[in-house]
């Protein structure tokens, strides 16, 4: 093991450590054999900037005690604004210990217990006005011994040896840098598409707020941030135009679909710059881009963990527009449900497929984004009842997606076996769903050994198809319970051929076809049986994917598909989607350079190599969320908590 220190030229303390790499396995199960050439990180970093808070990263180990330091929420305690991780496990307790020093922050220790545990990382933080870092030349120790000089270092160092790109990786980085948009001089965000043989095209030369999310990861990764902040400033600008179709404005805070910089004449030989949003009112159908919101708030989240600036997340007119951004979604309807109720095509998917009412993906994205915002939001007298209304929405939210969403063999038989009609307080079908819903196909390739969140839920309907990005932000966000995020990514490895197959990964499984896809889709000729959203592969999804395996420990799962990725990507011109039940062909209309799938492979490819990075972006199980029930503060005897009716323990 190598240990790299930086060191002030004049003080002579320690300004950095940088983490070397090992290429064992990161994650050994006494009983099996290791996963195939994960990373294992080893030693720590302790990175010391002018005008970042510093972050301890101890290493990797087995069955240690891990510290998070958390401050004050609005019912005791939230994640902390420091690196707030928890590596994964194959168990541990409940043990919790709290100590509260005069700054009411919290230090709590969770202690490993039986099986095996990893070291998590421990966050320990040093005030500015300390002053270690003062001079800009340093120098490095390597093992102690020899030194090299660095000359100017600029306050920055690196948290992994930079090893040599591949040649697909080189060019991956300048289509990117080629795709950048900039406004009045400085970068605002990346193109969805640069195709230089599409004569049309339409809006894919605009930015898109969720196409833009792997680019800002890639970036942010690379230790670029100024991109990534002036887009979230900019589009929360946008967020405040007025917003008309047909005489109509929809709700305050409805975060645009995409932008575009237009050139405005003046007069003679001036011109303008400026930015021109769409909201929905020109896209096709006209949906409204419910997810856009729910995608800023959780790259403002991840800006702030990978940057440590989290000064423009305590931003007035930041912190207004993500209040704006939450009381539009938990603004009180007519819904029965915790879910979020939307209209066909308002995510990924924004044509018609079926997915109105309450998808698992809205949901997915929903609960990140009310975690992201609990992390974030001011606590004060003006925000208490929004804190508040956020933990009964999560509480909520989280066993409703546990309890009425997932699928597997035996919650199948459990359906086959329903009775309905039932009008009861006490009833088991409680959404009166018919066991002859369940498709054919299903029973047939359910395997014994994991399962899955279905794909959509509402009275009388059941939608059992498998979509990929709902699913692997359940695993990101702790959605689903650490037992059902295990099996997800199980049920993955199993069904590989059907939902990697040859480019990873299926948007949903399995296509409609035939008279199922007449009727759902209005006989879409771009939606076709495993074309683009109908069963097409898209490898933009790589990135979430890899994600989630590094939380799981399933690094190789991750690498496998990165490596499937690599062989064809470069040649085949990096294109928006492949056609055909493995994934085979390039999309019959696929747009070729498309942005999110060069930056869903950069993206991937770097979380691997930095997984104490990783480890930022995603959530543990939260056990406080889970105590909270809003039942339990009615007077009324009407009301019956589910929780206690339900079969299943949210806890496993």
């Amino acid at each position: 093991m190598n240990t790299v220190r930086f060191f002030s030229k004049s003080t002579m303390k320690p300004i950095c450590r940088i983490l070397l790499f090992s290429r064992n396995p990161p994650f050994i199960n006494p009983n099996s054999q290791p996963h195939a050439d994960p990373f294992r990180i080893i030693g720590s970093r302790r990175i010391i900037f002018n005008t970042h808070k510093v972050f301890r990263l101890p290493s990797l180990g087995f069955g240690q005690p891990m510290a998070l330091t958390r401050p004050n929420n609005g019912f005791g305690t939230t994640p902390s604004r420091g690196a707030f991780v928890i590596s994964r496990v194959a168990s541990f307790s409940t043990t919790v210990e709290t100590r509260v020093n005069e700054n009411n922050f919290e230090r709590i220790y969770v202690q490993g217990g039986g099986g095996v545990g990893v070291k998590p990382l421990v966050v320990e933080r040093i005030d500015k006005d300390e002053n270690i870092v003062g001079e800009d030349e340093s120098r490095i120790e390597v093992n102690g011994g020899s030194d090299v000089n660095l000359g100017n270092s600029e306050g920055l160092c690196e948290s992994v040896v930079a090893r040599e790109e591949s040649v697909v990786e080189k060019e991956a980085w300048e289509l990117l840098r080629e795709a950048v948009v900039t406004y009045c001089g400085s970068p605002v965000g990346t193109v969805a598409a640069r195709d230089p043989s599409d004569n049309q095209m339409l809006n894919y030369d605009q930015v898109f707020i969720r196409d833009f999310v792997p680019s800002a990861l890639a970036f942010l990764l690379k230790g670029e941030g100024e991109i990534v902040r002036n887009f979230l400033l900019h589009t929360l600008q946008l967020q405040s135009w007025e917003k008309t179709v047909d005489c109509y404005s929809p709700g305050q805070g409805l975060m645009p679909a995409s932008f575009k910089v237009r050139i405005v004449p003046l007069d003679e030989n001036k011109h303008e710059e400026v930015l021109d949003p769409d909201f929905g009112e020109s896209a096709i159908g006209r949906v409204a881009p419910v997810d856009s919101g729910l995608w800023w708030i959780i790259l403002l989240r991840a800006y702030g963990k990978l940057t440590g600036d989290y000064a423009l997340q305590e931003r007035v007119d930041v912190q207004t527009g993500l209040k704006m951004i939450l009381n539009l979604c938990l603004t009180d309807g007519f819904d029965m449900f915790p879910s979020l109720l939307v209209t066909d095509g308002s995510c990924m998917i924004d044509r018609r497929m079926g997915i109105h009412g309450h998808p698992l993906e809205i949901q997915a994205l929903f609960y990140s984004a009310l975690r992201c915002s609990r992390e974030m939001l001011a606590v004060n007298d003006g925000s208490q009842n929004l804190v508040r209304a956020i933990n009964n929405r999560l509480s909520a939210l989280s066993f409703h997606i546990r309890e009425y969403y997932w699928v597997d063999m035996k919650k199948i038989n459990e359906i086959y076996r329903y009775k309905t009609e039932e009008y009861s307080m006490d009833a088991i079908n409680k959404f009166n769903i018919y066991p002859e819903q369940i498709p054919s196909w299903l029973m047939d390739w359910i395997p014994e050994d994991g399962g899955y969140m279905m794909g959509n839920l509402q009275p009388a309907h059941m939608d059992f198809r498998f979509f990929t990005l709902g699913n692997l932000w359940s695993i990101v966000s702790s959605l689903g319970t650490p037992k059902q995020n295990a099996a997800i990514l199980n049920f993955i490895e199993a069904k590989w051929d059907d939902l990697v197959g040859h480019m990873p990964l299926k948007i949903c499984y399995p296509a409609l076809e035939n008279e199922e896809w007449r009727i759902i889709t209005g006989s879409d000729p771009k939606n076709t049986p495993w074309s683009y959203h109908n069963g097409g592969s898209w490898p933009t999804l790589l990135w979430q994917f890899t994600l989630a395996c590094i939380k799981m420990g399933r690094f190789e799962l991750a690498q496998n598909a990165v490596a499937l990725a690599e062989k064809r990507l470069s040649g085949d011109r990096w294109p928006e989607y492949y056609d055909t039940r493995t994934g085979r062909f390039i999309g019959k209309q696929a747009r070729y350079f498309q942005t999110w799938t060069i930056t869903g492979f950069l993206a991937s490819k770097m979380l691997l190599e930095n997984p104490e990075k990783a480890s930022l972006l995603f959530w543990e199980e939260d056990y406080e969320l889970l105590e909270i029930c809003v039942c339990a503060l009615s007077k009324s005897g009407r009301k019956k908590c589910s929780r206690f009716a339900a079969k299943s323990q949210i806890l496993v």
